[in-house]
């Protein structure tokens, strides 16, 4: 796959020469247990040095998954929902926690979440809060730090940087997935236009730059031009203005 990257490329050569750093993290969304996907999104990790925040759905995940991210430190759990089902009516966009259902209900899955993935990763667990298809009603936010969760990450910039009192916000920004579509890789010039208007937005001051730079992936739908399209992309900002950045390290 021949891809274009010349935009990007030039984007990041600015941020070089004015000395900017670019803090980038890495969320892969809905695992419940060990596959081969899981294998290679690992291996993936290792080769180029970001850990995978890993989004686990509490309710079902499986003991072999616990134990495989016990031996892998590249990989930190977090906690994805409860258990990733659709609350909304038809004629709305999918999701778990906007007020579709009591409050009571909502809190309560929030709770079985946390408790669920403390009992099961102990002090491996990253406390992040990441509601399926990005999306959560600001009501249910306030309800967060209480259950224990320290850090909410949702997609696009963050307009403010805590979410909550004692919780920050840490989004993702990019998802090379055509969800709409082929379900492949989306169009890969748009892929890098938006990357670049994303860095450029930061490098002028549009957008908050201490936010770290998040790519989404959700490796159990990968094809291998969304393997292949994510590995160059993280490669080259970390070749770039783009250093490491960790939940795991976040107070």
């Amino acid at each position: 796959m021949s891809l274009d990257w010349r935009n990007l490329t030039v984007e990041l050569e600015i941020w070089q020469q004015k000395g900017l750093t670019l803090p980038l993290w890495w969320r892969d969304d809905d695992a419940i247990s060990t596959t081969p996907q899981l294998d290679r999104l690992s291996t993936m990790s290792d080769q180029l040095g970001v850990p995978v925040h890993l989004a686990i759905i509490p309710r079902d995940v499986k003991d072999v998954l616990v134990e495989y991210v016990d031996a892998h430190s590249n990989i930190i759990p977090v906690v994805h929902g409860w258990a990733h089902l659709n609350h909304a009516p038809p004629d709305e966009k999918k999701s778990e926690f906007r007020l579709h259902r009591d409050m009571a209900e909502i809190t309560q899955d929030i709770r079985s979440g946390m408790a669920r993935m403390r009992a099961l990763f102990g002090d491996r667990l990253c406390p992040m809060f990441v509601p399926p298809w990005n999306r959560i009603a600001p009501e249910v936010v306030q309800e967060l730090p209480a259950a224990g969760y320290r850090i909410l990450s949702t997609a696009t910039p963050r307009s403010n940087t805590q979410a909550a009192p004692g919780m920050i916000q840490v989004n993702t920004h990019l998802d090379p997935i055509d969800w709409r579509g082929s379900r492949g890789l989306a169009d890969v010039e748009t892929l890098i236009t938006k990357t670049t208007q994303l860095l450029q937005d930061r490098r002028e001051g549009g957008a908050d730059n201490a936010e770290p730079f998040g790519v989404l992936t959700h490796h159990l739908v990968h094809d291998e031009d969304i393997w292949a399209f994510t590995h160059d992309l993280l490669n080259r900002l970390l070749d770039g203005p783009g250093f490491v950045w960790s939940a795991a390290n976040t107070d």
